[in-house]
């Protein structure tokens, strides 16, 4: 591996404000985001992902807000997902000062529109977002074990999600966002058989997500085939620090950009 591993914090937005639960439930207050932003702009984080995760028509306009004051605030690549369902939706938060957009439920029901946002931004810009758990008992069976989950990994998708994630980088999606709904949020470390399975199955970068605990916990990651590793709580609350994580990378052999601070 020839690139610098990515250390990634994510900020769940509800209303204007960065929130973080289990498994998507019993959110609680994390903070604001543009306040967490600049901070993690100046301690080495090497990119930011915002999810609306409210997505409603009512609270877009507060999130585009947000993308423009991080936009001027902060000077590290900014990903921003959550109810993004169209080309013109790409467009206008990419104006707002987005440098990449993630999709999730739109392309689900209609996997036409990642192809379309790819041929009209660059696959640079799109991103899968893959909430994927295993198979529950009684559950439609898949080929690979997993399945694709929406609405917070509260429902099933029906839909292999290595098939998935190998159909979207046809289609043009330039990194998958691997979410594993079984490890989110437990703090018990990320899902290395989901990685390793979804490595195998595509070529793209993947993003490996859900789950971290500790800072030993994200060279697992990589070395089950991630190239960038994302977390919420733990980087919000100060369990674990930015700079801590690329300690550890770096001591297990994998390259990181210097941290700042």
């Amino acid at each position: 591996m020839s690139l610098a591993v990515r250390v990634i914090p994510c900020l769940d937005v509800d209303n204007g404000r960065v929130v973080k639960g289990v498994n998507f439930a019993n959110l609680a207050d994390a903070g604001d985001p543009v306040e967490l932003a600049a901070r993690y702009g100046t301690s080495g984080a090497d990119e930011l992902t915002f999810l609306d995760v409210s997505a409603s028509t009512a609270g877009r306009g507060t999130m585009l807000e947000v993308v423009r004051r991080t936009a001027d605030t902060v000077f590290i690549p900014v990903t921003v997902g959550g109810g993004v369902r169209s080309v013109d939706d790409v467009r206008t938060l990419l104006r707002a000062g987005a440098d990449k957009v993630s999709v999730n439920t739109a392309a689900i029901a209609d996997p036409g529109v990642l192809q379309a946002m790819a041929q009209q931004f660059g696959s640079q810009c799109i991103v899968l977002s893959v909430d994927a758990r295993r198979v529950p008992a009684g559950g439609k069976p898949q080929p690979s074990g997993f399945e694709v989950t929406t609405h917070g990994g509260t429902r099933s998708a029906e839909i292999d999600a290595l098939w998935w994630a190998k159909k979207a980088a046809s289609l043009g999606v330039g990194e998958i966002l691997l979410n594993s709904m079984d490890a989110d949020g437990t703090k018990q470390g990320f899902d290395t058989e989901l990685i390793t399975a979804c490595r195998a199955a595509v070529d793209v970068p993947i993003i490996a997500s859900g789950g971290a605990g500790a800072a030993t916990d994200f060279p697992p990651a990589i070395a089950a085939g991630a190239d960038a590793v994302l977390a919420a709580s733990i980087f919000h609350f100060g369990e674990v620090s930015i700079a801590e994580v690329k300690t550890c990378l770096h001591d297990a052999g994998y390259p990181v950009r210097t941290t700042l601070a």
